[in-house]
Protein backbone atom coordinates (compact mmCIF):
# COMPACT_ATOMS: atom_id res chain seq x y z
CA UNK A 1 0.00 0.00 0.00
CA UNK A 2 0.96 3.68 -0.18
CA UNK A 3 1.75 5.52 3.04
CA UNK A 4 3.45 8.70 4.20
CA UNK A 5 6.88 8.48 5.80
CA UNK A 6 9.32 11.09 7.07
CA UNK A 7 13.01 10.76 6.27
CA UNK A 8 14.40 14.04 7.57
CA UNK A 9 13.22 17.60 8.27
CA UNK A 10 11.21 18.84 5.26
CA UNK A 11 11.57 15.41 3.64
CA UNK A 12 8.12 13.82 3.56
CA UNK A 13 7.57 11.03 1.02
CA UNK A 14 4.75 8.73 -0.03
CA UNK A 15 6.14 5.23 -0.51
CA UNK A 16 5.17 1.61 -0.92
CA UNK A 17 5.03 -0.14 2.46
CA UNK A 18 3.79 -3.58 3.53
CA UNK A 19 0.02 -3.99 3.75
CA UNK A 20 -1.15 -4.04 7.38
CA UNK A 21 -2.39 -7.36 8.71
CA UNK A 22 -4.05 -8.61 11.88
CA UNK A 23 -1.13 -9.59 14.11
CA UNK A 24 -2.92 -10.39 17.37
CA UNK A 25 -6.57 -11.42 17.90
CA UNK A 26 -7.64 -7.97 19.18
CA UNK A 27 -6.43 -6.13 16.05
CA UNK A 28 -8.45 -4.74 13.20
CA UNK A 29 -7.35 -3.42 9.82
CA UNK A 30 -9.03 -0.21 8.68
CA UNK A 31 -9.02 1.02 5.09
CA UNK A 32 -8.63 4.79 5.32
CA UNK A 33 -11.31 6.96 3.73
CA UNK A 34 -10.20 10.26 5.25
CA UNK A 35 -7.04 11.40 7.00
CA UNK A 36 -5.42 14.77 7.58
CA UNK A 37 -2.28 16.64 8.55
CA UNK A 38 -2.08 18.03 12.08
CA UNK A 39 -0.30 21.17 13.22
CA UNK A 40 1.65 18.99 15.64
CA UNK A 41 2.98 16.99 12.66
CA UNK A 42 4.80 20.15 11.63
CA UNK A 43 7.19 19.93 14.60
CA UNK A 44 8.57 16.70 13.13
CA UNK A 45 8.49 18.22 9.65
CA UNK A 46 10.53 21.20 10.86
CA UNK A 47 12.97 19.01 12.76
CA UNK A 48 11.86 20.24 16.17
CA UNK A 49 10.83 16.76 17.34
CA UNK A 50 12.90 13.71 16.53
CA UNK A 51 11.84 11.02 14.08
CA UNK A 52 13.68 8.04 12.66
CA UNK A 53 14.31 8.11 8.90
CA UNK A 54 11.48 6.21 7.22
CA UNK A 55 9.13 6.45 10.21
CA UNK A 56 5.40 6.63 9.48
CA UNK A 57 3.51 9.82 10.26
CA UNK A 58 -0.07 10.97 10.75
CA UNK A 59 -2.52 10.27 13.58
CA UNK A 60 -6.01 11.25 12.40
CA UNK A 61 -8.15 8.97 10.26
CA UNK A 62 -11.49 7.30 9.71
CA UNK A 63 -12.38 4.45 7.42
CA UNK A 64 -13.88 1.02 6.81
CA UNK A 65 -13.00 -2.10 8.78
CA UNK A 66 -11.45 -4.52 6.28
CA UNK A 67 -10.58 -7.29 8.72
CA UNK A 68 -11.24 -7.91 12.42
CA UNK A 69 -9.30 -10.29 14.64
CA UNK A 70 -11.10 -13.27 16.21
CA UNK A 71 -11.32 -11.58 19.61
CA UNK A 72 -12.77 -8.30 18.30
CA UNK A 73 -16.37 -8.18 19.50
CA UNK A 74 -17.66 -4.72 18.59
CA UNK A 75 -16.73 -4.45 14.92
CA UNK A 76 -17.10 -6.42 11.71
CA UNK A 77 -15.87 -6.09 8.18
CA UNK A 78 -17.60 -3.18 6.47
CA UNK A 79 -18.16 -1.04 9.57
CA UNK A 80 -17.43 2.69 9.25
CA UNK A 81 -15.25 3.81 12.17
CA UNK A 82 -13.23 6.75 13.47
CA UNK A 83 -10.01 6.35 15.43
CA UNK A 84 -8.78 8.72 18.14
CA UNK A 85 -5.13 9.74 17.83
CA UNK A 86 -4.07 7.29 20.54
CA UNK A 87 -5.02 3.61 20.68
CA UNK A 88 -5.99 2.19 24.09
CA UNK A 89 -7.13 -1.14 25.50
CA UNK A 90 -10.36 0.20 27.02
CA UNK A 91 -10.04 -1.97 30.14
CA UNK A 92 -7.20 -0.60 32.31
CA UNK A 93 -7.72 1.70 35.30
CA UNK A 94 -6.86 4.80 33.28
CA UNK A 95 -9.25 3.89 30.46
CA UNK A 96 -11.98 3.20 33.02
CA UNK A 97 -11.38 6.67 34.46
CA UNK A 98 -11.53 8.28 31.02
CA UNK A 99 -7.81 9.02 30.71
CA UNK A 100 -7.27 6.83 27.68
CA UNK A 101 -4.06 8.64 26.71
CA UNK A 102 -2.38 7.16 29.81
CA UNK A 103 -3.27 3.55 28.94
CA UNK A 104 -0.14 1.44 29.65
CA UNK A 105 -0.78 -0.56 26.48
CA UNK A 106 -1.70 2.47 24.40
CA UNK A 107 0.30 4.28 21.77
CA UNK A 108 0.33 6.98 19.11
CA UNK A 109 -0.18 6.33 15.41
CA UNK A 110 3.07 6.89 13.59
CA UNK A 111 5.23 5.88 16.54
CA UNK A 112 8.14 3.56 15.72
CA UNK A 113 6.81 0.22 14.50
CA UNK A 114 3.21 1.33 14.04
CA UNK A 115 1.19 2.49 11.05
CA UNK A 116 0.52 6.17 10.55
CA UNK A 117 -2.83 7.63 9.70
CA UNK A 118 -1.65 9.21 6.43
CA UNK A 119 -1.78 6.01 4.41
CA UNK A 120 -4.19 3.74 2.63
CA UNK A 121 -4.78 1.42 5.60
CA UNK A 122 -3.90 1.08 9.30
CA UNK A 123 -3.52 -1.84 11.69
CA UNK A 124 -5.48 -0.87 14.81
CA UNK A 125 -4.41 -2.51 18.09
CA UNK A 126 -7.15 -3.07 20.70
CA UNK A 127 -9.88 -2.34 18.19
CA UNK A 128 -12.69 -2.68 20.74
CA UNK A 129 -11.11 -0.15 23.08
CA UNK A 130 -9.98 2.25 20.38
CA UNK A 131 -12.43 2.56 17.51
CA UNK A 132 -15.85 4.22 17.55
CA UNK A 133 -18.52 3.08 15.10
CA UNK A 134 -20.11 5.66 12.82
CA UNK A 135 -23.44 5.45 10.95
CA UNK A 136 -22.95 3.45 7.76
CA UNK A 137 -24.73 6.04 5.59
CA UNK A 138 -22.15 8.68 6.55
CA UNK A 139 -19.71 6.96 4.16
CA UNK A 140 -21.60 8.47 1.22
CA UNK A 141 -21.84 11.98 2.71
CA UNK A 142 -18.62 13.83 1.90
CA UNK A 143 -19.36 16.84 4.10
CA UNK A 144 -20.35 14.73 7.08
CA UNK A 145 -17.26 12.52 6.73
CA UNK A 146 -15.09 15.64 6.88
CA UNK A 147 -16.82 16.85 10.03
CA UNK A 148 -16.54 13.40 11.61
CA UNK A 149 -12.81 13.27 10.87
CA UNK A 150 -12.31 16.22 13.24
CA UNK A 151 -13.39 13.92 16.09
CA UNK A 152 -10.14 11.98 15.71
CA UNK A 153 -8.20 14.88 17.25
CA UNK A 154 -8.87 18.59 16.85
CA UNK A 155 -12.52 18.75 17.95
CA UNK A 156 -11.87 16.54 20.98
CA UNK A 157 -8.71 18.47 21.81
CA UNK A 158 -10.53 21.80 21.61
CA UNK A 159 -13.21 20.35 23.86
CA UNK A 160 -10.55 19.12 26.32
CA UNK A 161 -9.17 22.65 26.50
CA UNK A 162 -12.62 24.12 27.11
CA UNK A 163 -13.31 21.59 29.86
CA UNK A 164 -9.91 22.24 31.43
CA UNK A 165 -10.54 25.98 31.34
CA UNK A 166 -13.82 25.48 33.16
CA UNK A 167 -16.05 26.98 30.48
CA UNK A 168 -19.59 27.36 31.79
CA UNK A 169 -22.81 28.86 30.53
CA UNK A 170 -22.59 32.64 30.52
CA UNK A 171 -18.82 32.80 30.97
CA UNK A 172 -16.23 34.85 29.10
CA UNK A 173 -13.62 32.82 27.22
CA UNK A 174 -10.42 33.84 25.45
CA UNK A 175 -8.70 31.55 22.94
CA UNK A 176 -4.97 31.89 22.29
CA UNK A 177 -4.14 30.33 18.93
CA UNK A 178 -5.90 30.42 15.56
CA UNK A 179 -4.94 26.96 14.33
CA UNK A 180 -7.45 24.15 13.93
CA UNK A 181 -7.35 23.25 17.62
CA UNK A 182 -7.85 26.84 18.74
CA UNK A 183 -10.77 27.24 16.33
CA UNK A 184 -12.31 24.02 17.62
CA UNK A 185 -11.78 25.43 21.11
CA UNK A 186 -13.99 28.36 20.07
CA UNK A 187 -16.62 25.90 18.82
CA UNK A 188 -16.37 23.87 22.03
CA UNK A 189 -16.72 26.97 24.20
CA UNK A 190 -19.82 28.01 22.26
CA UNK A 191 -21.23 24.49 22.66
CA UNK A 192 -20.71 24.70 26.44
CA UNK A 193 -22.63 27.96 26.63
CA UNK A 194 -19.98 30.69 26.79
CA UNK A 195 -21.56 34.11 26.38
CA UNK A 196 -18.48 35.95 25.14
CA UNK A 197 -15.62 34.37 23.21
CA UNK A 198 -12.52 36.40 22.38
CA UNK A 199 -10.38 34.86 19.64
CA UNK A 200 -6.74 35.93 19.43
CA UNK A 201 -5.45 35.67 15.87
CA UNK A 202 -3.98 37.74 13.06
CA UNK A 203 -5.09 35.84 9.96
CA UNK A 204 -8.48 36.96 8.68
CA UNK A 205 -9.34 33.66 6.99
CA UNK A 206 -8.91 31.95 10.35
CA UNK A 207 -10.61 34.60 12.45
CA UNK A 208 -13.55 34.49 10.03
CA UNK A 209 -13.89 30.79 10.90
CA UNK A 210 -13.64 31.73 14.58
CA UNK A 211 -16.57 34.09 14.11
CA UNK A 212 -18.51 31.38 12.29
CA UNK A 213 -17.82 29.08 15.25
CA UNK A 214 -19.08 31.61 17.80
CA UNK A 215 -16.34 34.15 18.54
CA UNK A 216 -17.85 37.48 19.55
CA UNK A 217 -14.58 39.45 19.44
CA UNK A 218 -11.25 39.18 17.63
CA UNK A 219 -7.93 40.49 18.93
CA UNK A 220 -5.27 40.70 16.24
CA UNK A 221 -2.49 42.07 18.44
CA UNK A 222 0.24 39.95 20.03
CA UNK A 223 2.17 40.08 23.28
CA UNK A 224 1.48 42.95 25.64
CA UNK A 225 -0.75 44.67 23.08
CA UNK A 226 -2.97 41.57 23.00
CA UNK A 227 -3.12 41.50 26.79
CA UNK A 228 -4.16 45.15 26.86
CA UNK A 229 -6.83 44.56 24.21
CA UNK A 230 -8.37 41.61 26.08
CA UNK A 231 -8.28 43.55 29.34
CA UNK A 232 -10.06 46.46 27.65
CA UNK A 233 -12.77 44.12 26.39
CA UNK A 234 -13.30 42.65 29.87
CA UNK A 235 -13.43 45.79 32.03
CA UNK A 236 -9.81 45.23 33.01
CA UNK A 237 -10.51 41.83 34.56
CA UNK A 238 -9.58 39.28 31.91
CA UNK A 239 -11.45 36.13 30.86
CA UNK A 240 -12.92 33.54 33.23
CA UNK A 241 -11.59 30.76 31.00
CA UNK A 242 -8.60 30.84 28.66
CA UNK A 243 -7.79 28.19 26.06
CA UNK A 244 -4.09 27.92 25.19
CA UNK A 245 -3.69 26.13 21.86
CA UNK A 246 -0.17 27.00 20.72
CA UNK A 247 2.39 25.64 23.17
CA UNK A 248 5.07 28.34 23.13
CA UNK A 249 6.47 30.33 26.02
CA UNK A 250 4.92 33.52 24.63
CA UNK A 251 1.46 31.99 24.16
CA UNK A 252 1.39 30.62 27.70
CA UNK A 253 2.56 33.95 29.13
CA UNK A 254 -0.22 35.68 27.21
CA UNK A 255 -2.73 33.13 28.50
CA UNK A 256 -1.74 33.78 32.12
CA UNK A 257 -1.90 37.54 31.70
CA UNK A 258 -5.38 37.56 30.16
CA UNK A 259 -6.92 35.18 32.73
CA UNK A 260 -9.23 36.74 35.28
CA UNK A 261 -8.31 36.30 38.94
CA UNK A 262 -9.87 33.02 40.04
CA UNK A 263 -10.05 31.80 36.44
CA UNK A 264 -8.53 28.80 34.70
CA UNK A 265 -6.36 28.01 31.70
CA UNK A 266 -7.01 24.90 29.61
CA UNK A 267 -3.75 24.13 27.82
CA UNK A 268 -3.55 21.76 24.87
CA UNK A 269 -0.86 23.34 22.70
CA UNK A 270 1.94 20.79 22.32
CA UNK A 271 4.82 22.38 24.29
CA UNK A 272 7.86 23.32 22.28
CA UNK A 273 10.71 25.67 23.09
CA UNK A 274 12.92 26.09 26.11
CA UNK A 275 10.59 27.92 28.47
CA UNK A 276 7.11 27.43 29.86
CA UNK A 277 5.92 31.02 30.19
CA UNK A 278 4.57 30.18 33.65
CA UNK A 279 5.20 32.23 36.76
CA UNK A 280 3.83 30.21 39.67
CA UNK A 281 4.05 33.22 41.96
CA UNK A 282 1.70 35.18 39.71
CA UNK A 283 -0.64 32.21 39.36
CA UNK A 284 -0.63 31.63 43.12
CA UNK A 285 -1.36 35.27 43.95
CA UNK A 286 -4.21 35.45 41.43
CA UNK A 287 -5.70 32.00 42.10
CA UNK A 288 -5.30 30.87 38.48
CA UNK A 289 -5.80 27.16 37.80
CA UNK A 290 -4.00 25.27 35.04
CA UNK A 291 -5.51 22.09 33.58
CA UNK A 292 -5.11 20.25 30.30
CA UNK A 293 -2.52 18.17 28.49
CA UNK A 294 -2.95 15.40 25.95
CA UNK A 295 -6.66 15.13 25.20
CA UNK A 296 -8.29 11.74 25.93
CA UNK A 297 -10.22 12.03 22.69
CA UNK A 298 -11.58 8.47 22.82
CA UNK A 299 -13.52 9.46 25.94
CA UNK A 300 -15.04 12.52 24.28
CA UNK A 301 -15.96 11.07 20.88
CA UNK A 302 -19.36 9.58 21.85
CA UNK A 303 -20.85 12.82 23.20
CA UNK A 304 -19.34 14.99 20.44
CA UNK A 305 -20.40 12.50 17.78
CA UNK A 306 -24.05 12.95 18.70
CA UNK A 307 -23.76 16.72 18.21
CA UNK A 308 -21.99 16.37 14.86
CA UNK A 309 -24.62 13.96 13.59
CA UNK A 310 -27.53 16.21 14.57
CA UNK A 311 -25.84 19.35 13.23
CA UNK A 312 -25.34 21.07 16.58
CA UNK A 313 -21.64 21.46 15.76
CA UNK A 314 -19.83 21.34 12.43
CA UNK A 315 -16.03 21.50 12.66
CA UNK A 316 -15.52 20.81 8.94
CA UNK A 317 -14.55 24.43 8.00
CA UNK A 318 -11.12 23.91 9.61
CA UNK A 319 -10.21 21.80 6.55
CA UNK A 320 -9.37 24.24 3.79
CA UNK A 321 -7.23 22.18 1.40
CA UNK A 322 -7.81 18.66 0.08
CA UNK A 323 -5.15 16.39 -1.43
CA UNK A 324 -4.87 12.79 -2.53
CA UNK A 325 -2.34 10.49 -0.92
CA UNK A 326 0.37 11.51 -3.41
CA UNK A 327 -0.24 15.17 -2.57
CA UNK A 328 0.58 14.82 1.14
CA UNK A 329 4.13 16.27 0.85
CA UNK A 330 2.68 19.37 -0.78
CA UNK A 331 0.09 19.53 1.99
CA UNK A 332 2.89 19.71 4.55
CA UNK A 333 4.53 22.54 2.63
CA UNK A 334 1.24 24.42 2.47
CA UNK A 335 0.66 24.15 6.21
CA UNK A 336 4.27 25.04 6.97
CA UNK A 337 3.93 28.13 4.76
CA UNK A 338 0.59 28.94 6.45
CA UNK A 339 -1.17 28.95 3.10
CA UNK A 340 -3.38 26.15 4.44
CA UNK A 341 -4.99 25.82 7.86
CA UNK A 342 -5.54 22.06 7.91
CA UNK A 343 -5.11 19.64 5.02
CA UNK A 344 -7.64 16.90 4.35
CA UNK A 345 -6.27 13.71 2.78
CA UNK A 346 -8.45 11.44 0.62
CA UNK A 347 -6.50 8.23 -0.07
Amino acid sequence: MRATVIHAPHDIRVEEVPDPKVQVPTDAVVRVLRACICGSDLWAYRGESARQPGQRIGHEFLGIVEEAGPEVRGFSKGDLVVAPFVWSDGTCDFCSEGLTTSCPQGGFWGSVGSDGGQGEAVRVPFADGTLVKLPADAASDDHLLTALLALSDVMGTGHHAAVGAGVTRGSTVAVVGDGAVGLCGVLAAKRLGAERIIALGRHQVRTDIAKLFGATDVVAERGEAAVAAVRELTRGQGAHSVIEAVGTEQSMRTAVEITRDGGAIGYVGVPHGSGTGLDLGVMFDRNIALRGGVAPVRTYIPELLADVLDGTIDPSPVFDLTVGIEGVPGGYRAMDDRTALKVLVKP
